[in-house]
């Protein structure tokens, strides 16, 4: 019971948390333009972000609570171990077999409990402020497509890991760690390959003025690249982005069609080169390096619980069950999983500073605060959001910021 209430104190802990940082991030928002910006952006448009952001913040009151009544109910009244117990008496007992019909389940479960408030903020919310694209039957393919993909990788990462629990007890966790590394090593080279095209298509860029621009800058910095791709987001979404991955010949530049819609051929390039900026000053490995050792050191402290009777008692479980240790495991770690997601937080908008002074000294930094300004203005952005909020939970800085910074530099 005490392992019970500490996991129903730290879910109550997050969600109250999570809904004062919401209430802050909502009245930061200001109503009239910041001053620096009169001048380059629409009024229109800044008026029209309070109201999005409003919406979204009463959408996700309701959604948020319904879910954390819900999570409470399941771990008060030990439905986890209820559905434990049930798999057990009429589907199946084996080791690897139980735990993986049981995380389907719970899968398939929250999903489809999900939908409704999905499709509300799809086809209502992003609707009414023209930011949908997506057709009811695109979404209930990507929802298909997704279960698909999630059986098949999550049955294969979750196997593994039952199975290395199971032949090797507590000292699992070094050979899963080699697994998953490799794992994550094969989605950076080839998940733009294989994995993104399942939902969206990737067609290279035509030539043109703007391939030659990127070509030509490519050139100037020594970044070999052939691989530029569209990629057609405007059929989910009218919001733009451009994203680098991958390293040696599988490197990929992907610039969304809705990107090359709203701006202008400077701008683009600029973008790109912010893009160049993380591969030049070795953000993306030092990101991977830096996501490998998190999960090493998780693994490692899972090692400790994993076999641990009194989770599974906590979460209603009659025996000890290596399924319901990991869902423990999961709501216990999350505290020093937040810390984690904090510190690569301010790594990550560290990186992004670096990255706009590389494209401002290799390229320009007028067209890249220009592209700042549109993507923040076409996606309604909150321009004045709190610091704690930025703090916690931004992986970029606010496009004040990087606009100083850029000035600065």
């Amino acid at each position: 019971m005490t392992i019970l209430w500490i996991i129903i104190g730290l879910v109550a802990l997050s969600y109250g948390w999570g809904r004062v940082l919401s209430w802050l991030n909502l009245r930061a928002h200001g109503r009239d333009l910041p001053e620096s910006l009169k001048d380059r952006y629409d009024a229109d448009k800044y008026a029209q972000s309070y109201d999005y952001h409003l919406t979204n913040y009463r959408f996700s009151i309701f959604q948020g609570l319904l879910s954390f009544i819900l999570t409470v109910m399941v771990l008060a009244f030990g439905w986890f171990g209820e559905l434990d117990g049930w798999l057990r008496a009429n589907v199946t007992d084996h080791a690897i077999g139980l735990p993986l019909v049981f995380f389907g389940v719970i899968y398939i479960l929250s999903d489809v409990m999900s939908w409704p408030f999905q499709w509300y903020h799809t086809f209502v919310i992003e609707e009414k402020f023209g930011f949908n694209k997506m057709t009811p039957r695109l979404f209930v393919i990507d929802k298909l497509k997704g279960y698909l993909m999630g059986i098949i990788l999550g049955g294969v990462i979750l196997g593994a890991l039952l199975w290395l629990v199971d032949s090797l007890g507590e000292g699992f966790w070094i050979w899963f760690w080699v697994f998953i590394s490799a794992f994550m090593l094969f989605m950076t080279f080839f998940y733009t390959s294989i994995f993104l095209p399942i939902f969206n298509k990737l067609t290279p860029l035509e030539e043109g003025e703007l391939r030659a621009a990127i070509l030509k800058y490519a050139q100037s910095v020594n970044f070999p690249l052939d691989n530029i791709f569209v990629m057609d987001g405007s059929k989910r979404s009218a919001k733009a982005n451009a994203f680098f991955s991958g390293f040696g010949k599988q490197k990929k530049i992907v610039l969304y069609d809705t990107l090359i819609e709203k701006h202008s051929q400077e701008e683009l390039v600029a973008v790109l080169a912010h893009e160049v900026g993380h591969y030049k000053r070795n953000h993306v490995k030092q990101s991977l390096v830096l996501s490998l050792l998190q999960t090493g050191v998780m693994l490692f402290v899972l090692s400790r619980f994993v076999l641990s009777p009194e989770l599974s008692y906590a979460l209603g479980g009659e025996v000890q069950a290596i399924h319901l240790n990991l869902i423990a495991f999961g709501l216990l770690f999350s505290p020093i999983s937040s810390v984690l997601g904090v510190g690569m937080n301010l790594l990550s908008r560290k990186n992004e500073y670096e990255a706009d002074h590389y494209a401002a000294t290799t390229y320009a930094a007028a067209p890249l605060g220009e592209a700042l300004i549109k993507l923040n203005e076409n996606h309604l952005s909150n321009l004045t959001p709190h610091p704690w909020h930025v703090f916690l939970n931004y992986s970029h800085p606010t496009l004040l910021q990087r606009l100083a910074h850029l000035k600065m530099n």
